[in-house]
């Protein structure tokens, strides 16, 4: 099983955004292998590669925290595994 995870971040920019997402992942366990932001008109968007191999919690926990952080802070995010990510976008 692929351990590599696409994590995209949407919504408003404010303070924060980044910090929040990239403490959650840290004290879960998640690397970051590559990360891209930018800000469009007063739109956050970033995408993320995370590595998931040593997270202990189930991908549908962490998926579900995720969007309920996003929630607190009022962006949409968003994580898809790599394999199922590749198979959305594959031409």
């Amino acid at each position: 099983m692929k351990s590599r995870t696409i994590i995209t971040v949407l919504g408003k920019d404010q303070k924060g955004i980044i910090a929040k997402v990239c403490t959650y992942l840290s004290d879960n366990g998640i690397n970051i292998l590559d990360i891209n932001q930018t800000i469009v008109n007063g739109f956050f968007n970033m995408m993320m590669i995370v590595d998931m191999k040593d997270v202990e919690k189930d991908f549908s926990v962490i998926n579900s925290e995720l969007d309920e952080l996003g929630k607190s802070i009022g962006v949409k995010v968003e994580a898809q595994r790599e394999d199922i990510f590749d198979m959305m976008h594959r031409i």
